[in-house]
């Protein structure tokens, strides 16, 4: 993936300023990446392989803060505890699956941090109930497999509307100056009921929502991003947010001189997106 360059102030090459830059962490980018089936973590597959080159070609992050659309719940919370753990949640798969653990460690600290940008928002801590789910675990187990870069997980508050989480996502956009990855985890096009697994490619209404919201991206057209329901295929494509709204987070988190790349756009089974794009 050929990556593209913005320009900005250039460096005098002092000793001074190449100490201050090696001190201070990388600028992480946001990242959306439709994860699609938990079988996609234990095959080796186009996805995989795509999910396995972004983390190689990335700087090692501080920490990865993943918006997971099977977090889905009435609050806003963030792991809390130092070990999170491995949640197969999901039935009907083979037992290889139900036997993956993801042992990356948590991070209290960076939780607490969380709660601090997203302040006036509140933000709860999650010391034992929840951990990573498979919307986390299915991408990083590629991204990063020796599971050493600690892993906070992000919940979806059900109870609020579409730009509550654009405007969550803005709020959390410094954490990339602090060597934070955000990582949103769901399907642009997520309709379980209609998929055809039989069926080779999209549905027409399906490849047009797709292409749709990555030109919404592309523009910067956040209200149209928010607004998903008003797409005359808004209603087939997200017949319920959850898989949708970890998007509007990773916008929400774009930063002044970002680039766009797209490094996955395909849609699968008719109706199920696995589209993935980075911003910075």
């Amino acid at each position: 993936m050929r990556e593209s360059q913005e320009g900005g102030p250039r460096s005098d090459g002092s000793p001074a300023e190449a100490a201050s830059a090696s001190s201070s962490p990388a600028r992480m980018p946001a990242i959306f990446v439709g994860h699609g089936s938990p079988m996609n973590a234990v095959e080796k597959n186009s996805y995989s392989d795509a999910w396995r080159a972004l983390g190689a070609a990335l700087p090692r992050p501080k920490a990865v803060l993943v918006v997971s659309a099977h977090w889905y719940i009435l609050a806003t919370a963030v792991t809390a505890m130092p070990r999170p753990k491995t949640i197969h949640d999901f039935y009907g798969f083979p037992r290889q699956l139900y036997e993956v653990e993801y042992p990356a460690p948590g991070d209290p600290d960076i939780a607490a941090r969380i709660v601090e940008v997203a302040a006036p928002v509140w933000v709860g801590l999650d010391a034992d109930s929840w951990g990573l789910d498979h919307g986390a675990w299915s991408v990083l187990r590629s991204m990063y497999p020796a599971a050493d870069v600690p892993v906070i997980q992000l919940s979806i508050d059900a109870s609020k509307p579409p730009s509550y989480h654009l405007d969550l996502g803005r709020r959390l956009a410094p954490l990339r100056d602090e060597g934070v990855l955000i990582l949103g985890s769901g399907d642009i096009v997520h309709n379980l009921r209609l998929a055809s697994f039989d069926t080779p490619g999209a549905f027409d209404w399906a490849k047009r929502f797709d292409a749709d919201v990555l030109r919404y991206v592309r523009e910067g057209n956040d209200q149209a991003l928010v607004d998903y329901d008003r797409h005359p295929d808004g209603r087939l494509a997200v017949p319920t947010p959850d898989h949708y709204l970890p998007l509007l987070d990773v916008v929400g988190a774009r930063l002044p001189g970002d680039t766009l790349s797209v490094f996955i756009e395909d849609v699968i089974a008719g109706s199920l997106s696995m589209t993935a794009f980075r911003l910075g």
